[in-house]
């Protein structure tokens, strides 16, 4: 499938290009690429909506404390692999972890490394989003067993969560291109408990976890959290991400009506990451 690149430009880069990057996987975009000088951000030719887009330009345009401004590239299907390749550098997770591409050299030592394809696939690293996962997964004391991935994208998550320890993991993307490429991924990092699926939330009906982890958008959270609760086992952990620090009240207001308690938080560059515990 072809996609369209977009550069944007964004003065002060801190905090409107993750604002940015968030409006924009609200309407789509599925991947980006952090820059010196703002982001570039991607979307597939057949989902891009141009008045969606405009909209979310105009209301920058209307606000004196930020400019933003971008080139838009065609990408046809066969260039994407090329594109990733000239802006995807290794990502590193303090000396715990290192999440590279095949195709990277002269990497840094850590205590777990991870090879990615990302292809058209949220979940290289190099989102905050992505390393706050990474981080809580890192400090659990022991992973759990049972672990669902959520929104598995690359299937980095459930790929870590396996080289820590779990020896059940179900990793479900609703996207076709992220169930292949999650698929790809796990053989590439010789894993044998991940379970890759094709789907939403309705596929974890009727099964439990001792760990869930999603890092999607706000809306789907808040939508779906009260499944998560109840595909939790007792003391099971809920890590939630792919949201700003100033939406976490409103998380954590909808996750007590479930009986979920917040037992942990971390955060980078306004990017939010919650633990919750099931009571």
């Amino acid at each position: 499938m072809n996609y369209w690149e977009f550069d944007f430009t964004v003065t002060p880069k801190a905090p409107w290009s993750d604002i940015l990057v968030a409006q924009l996987a609200e309407i789509g975009f599925d991947s980006f690429v952090d820059s010196d000088y703002g982001v570039k951000a991607y979307i597939q030719e057949l989902t891009f909506d141009a008045a969606e887009f405009d909209a979310i330009m105009q209301m920058h345009r209307d606000l004196e404390e930020v400019k933003i401004s971008y080139e838009q590239h065609f990408i046809p299907m066969q260039n994407w692999n090329a594109t990733w390749e000239s802006s995807f550098d290794p990502v590193y997770v303090g000396e715990d972890l290192a999440i590279i591409a095949p195709f990277h050299q002269d990497i840094k030592p850590t205590k777990l490394r991870i090879t990615i394809e990302p292809k058209m696939s949220f979940g290289t690293g190099h989102h905050q989003t992505t390393r706050l996962m990474s981080r809580a997964l890192l400090d659990l004391e022991k992973v759990p067993s049972r672990v669902l991935d959520m929104g598995s994208g690359t299937g980095v998550l459930a790929i870590l969560a396996e080289k820590l320890g779990a020896q059940h993991i179900e990793a479900i993307d609703i996207e076709a291109w992220a169930f292949e490429n999650a698929l790809e991924n796990a053989d590439r990092n010789d894993c044998k408990h991940i379970e890759v699926l094709l789907g939403d939330a309705d596929l974890i009906q009727g099964k439990s976890f001792d760990l869930i982890l999603a890092n999607i958008n706000k809306n789907v959270l808040l939508a779906d959290i009260n499944m998560y609760s109840k595909s939790l086992n007792a003391n099971g952990l809920l890590f939630l991400s792919g949201f700003f620090t100033s939406d976490e009240e409103n998380l954590v207001d909808c996750a007590k009506k479930t009986n979920l308690a917040l037992v942990k938080s971390y955060s980078e560059e306004n990017w939010s990451c919650l633990i919750f515990k099931n009571s």
